[in-house]
Parts: structure tokens; C-alpha cells; sequence
């Protein structure tokens, strides 16, 4: 019997996106498992401390900031001293900038866009059942594509679309699948199409997977005009756009 990965299901129960089946099927198995039980409980708590460390490191620096500057205060007729100390306020505000230019999208590459943008696609959680055919296809390509097994998905995704070539849902999905395996021309061709379809739900993503495409392959120029286009049409990846590209050199 093949062991269950119990990644992608800890993530959606930590995060309450499970179906109220789904979540009572889950709380079973935690009662039988310990391993689980502490698997989700450490899960949870990283998840807390990678959310709020940010905000701890910020105010720590502004802490000392403040201690330094009534250091300088209290201090000032003894000249070195206060010297040190403004040197150091400087220093820690220099940090400080630094700190806060990274995650305002100044002086931007691919790689901190990528680390601080880039999310792969979640697809909707009413997806059609599967019945027969390339349904059912769609429905494994899916459980592939949720656990993180991207190669499989985009193998049974290239099965649908045999079937059912204008499926756009299903295009973008074979689409970030060989962007998640770095295989870019593959993931630009699907997005491209998907786009170039005008008729779906899905441009909006299709356009800033391809941007990310663009990046990734040394293809600055062609981001930039992407990312124009996404602000110019107001879509949802809107704010993040106008963050990238005042940061591009």
C-alpha cells in the first residue's frame, strides 16, 4: 500500500481551506498518529515565526535606534561618546533602509522577485469530479500537481488536452507545472496560448506566469512590457507589477 503524503493536507488544515469532509477525515488521522499530530503542530508554529519575524527584526532595530538616540541625549557633553553613538544609530538605519528597500521592490532581480512574488498557482478547490476519461485524467493530474509532483501533472495534463485542446484551465495548469520543473519554453508556449485564446478566465495568471518566464530566461525587456500591461489592464496581479518593475534596472 503506498504511503500517504500528508504535506499538502497539513497545509490546508493548518491554513482552514479543508472542506468540513475533508477536515473530519484529517482529524481522524491525527488521533491515530502521532508523527502527524507533531508534524502539523511544528508546521504551524514555523509558520508563525516566518510570518512575524520580519515584523520582530523591524521593531528590535527601531528599539535600538531609540536607545541609542537617548543615549546621545543623556551623554552629550561627553563628545567620543556621542560620536560612537550617532555612528551607530547611522549603521543600524542604514540597515534599517535596507531592510525596507528589499521588500518595497527597489533594486530588484530575478531572483528576489522570485523569492518574494512568485507563488505557484492554486487551482480552484470545486473542481469538475471525475467520471471517466479525460476527466478522470484531470482529477490525477490534479493530485500530482497538489502534491508538488509537477513532472506527473504536467505528463496528465498534456493527456487531457489530447482530448480537449481548448481547455484553457488546463493549458495554465501545464503551464506553471513546466514552470515549477524550469522547463520555461514549454511553460511560454501555454501561457502564450492561454492568452492569446481572449476568450477564459484565465489571462490574468497567464500573463504573469509568462512575465516570471521572461525573467527567469534573461528576458528583461520583454518582462517590463508584460508587467506594463498587466497595470495598464488592472488586473490582479496589478500592485505586485508596479513593485517589480520600478525595481528593474
Amino acid at each position: 500500500m503506498k504511503t500517504i503524503d500528508f504535506s499538502y493536507f497539513i497545509e490546508r488544515y493548518n491554513a482552514g481551506e479543508m472542506s468540513e469532509a475533508e477536515r473530519q477525515w484529517f482529524q481522524k488521522e491525527l488521533e491515530g498518529n502521532e508523527k502527524l499530530r507533531n508534524e502539523v503542530s511544528l508546521r504551524k508554529r514555523t509558520d508563525e515565526i516566518l510570518k512575524n519575524q520580519n515584523v520582530i527584526s523591524l521593531r528590535n532595530k527601531l528599539s535600538r535606534i531609540e536607545n541609542q538616540r537617548k543615549e546621545v541625549t543623556q551623554s552629550s557633553k561627553d563628545s567620543k561618546k556621542t560620536t560612537y553613538i550617532r555612528y551607530a544609530a547611522v549603521f543600524a538605519g542604514l540597515i534599517l533602509i535596507g531592510s525596507i528597500t528589499l521588500f518595497s521592490g527597489k533594486n530588484l532581480n530575478s531572483e528576489k522577485i522570485m523569492k518574494h512574488y512568485y507563488k505557484v498557482y492554486e487551482p480552484p478547490t470545486n473542481q469538475r469530479s471525475a467520471q471517466s476519461g479525460a476527466d478522470a485524467d484531470f482529477t490525477l493530474a490534479l493530485e500530482f500537481y497538489n502534491t508538488h509532483d509537477y513532472e506527473n501533472a504536467a505528463i496528465l495534463f498534456n493527456k487531457v488536452l489530447d482530448n480537449k485542446p481548448n481547455d484553457m484551465q488546463t493549458v495554465l495548469l501545464k503551464g506553471v507545472a513546466n514552470f515549477e520543473e524550469k522547463k520555461y519554453p514549454e511553460a511560454k508556449q501555454s501561457f502564450g496560448k492561454v492568452i492569446d485564446d481572449k476568450n477564459n478566465l484565465y489571462i490574468d495568471q497567464a500573463q504573469w506566469y509568462l512575465a516570471l518566464c521572461y525573467l527567469n530566461t534573461n528576458e528583461t525587456e520583454k518582462a517590463k512590457q508584460l508587467f506594463k500591461i498587466i497595470i495598464k489592464e488592472d488586473g490582479i496581479y496589478k500592485n505586485d507589477a508596479k513593485k517589480i518593475i520600478s525595481g528593474l534596472k
